[in-house]
């Protein structure tokens, strides 16, 4: 299954990357690149959904990216992660 949350990507003062998840509290990336921090935010993203499930806590609302307000240096990615919910399933 393909979980899809928007996070807001800004290149910071320092030349690196970082994103965070407007929905998922606490759930950022970071990385040298612009293509690392996507790397980072699809393994961050599912470390984040998958901790919820194992607790068995419902996911958050995906937010609209035309919702989404950004400032100046911003902009905002859908991220999937690709989540599997038991050994040898695949769809």
């Amino acid at each position: 299954m393909q979980i899809t949350y928007p996070a807001i990507f800004k290149k910071l003062d320092n030349g690196k990357w970082r994103a965070d998840f407007v929905d998922l509290p606490c759930c950022y990336a970071e990385g040298d690149t612009i293509d690392e921090c996507i790397d980072d935010a699809i393994d961050s993203e599912r470390d984040w959904i998958m901790a919820r499930i194992d607790d068995y806590e419902p996911l958050p609302k995906v937010s609209g990216i035309e919702d989404i307000k950004l400032a100046e240096g911003e902009q905002v990615r859908e991220i999937g992660a690709i989540i599997k919910l038991m050994d040898g399933w695949e769809e």
